[in-house]
């Protein structure tokens, strides 16, 4: 799972008030080389929320993202590297994604985070 996929879940589990962001428990964790694209990644931190990025790659031991976003019109390619290879490169491929609400730990299994829930956790 690819901190880009973390940044777009959340638990519904009930009595969860927003479920957002999960925090991550790694097991295994890897790195894949991947094609940098300068307008993929523009794009994409006019979307994600930062906060959550930067905690969830900080709880990976991602170093040297800013604390605040970067300023679209100011971001130089040594920033946009650092983005990506968090983004992109970091990759769970064992833990558990908890909710922030309820404790609900959600298995990531060969890097497929499994969100479902039982009946009995269904609003």
């Amino acid at each position: 799972m690819r901190l880009l996929t973390h940044n777009l879940l959340a638990s519904n589990v009930k009595g969860a008030k927003s479920g957002f962001p999960l925090k991550i428990h790694v097991f295994v964790q890897e790195e894949h080389e991947t094609a940098f694209n300068k307008a993929f990644l523009l794009a994409t931190l006019r979307k994600i929320n930062w906060i959550a990025f930067r905690e969830a790659a900080d709880s990976l031991g991602v170093p040297n993202l800013p604390e605040l976003p970067p300023d679209l019109d100011k971001c130089d390619d040594s920033m946009l590297r650092k983005f990506h290879h968090a983004l992109m490169e970091v990759h769970v491929k064992e833990g558990y994604l908890i909710c922030p609400d309820t404790g609900r730990r959600f298995p990531i299994t060969k890097g497929i985070p499994n969100m479902l829930l039982n009946e009995d956790e269904v609003c």
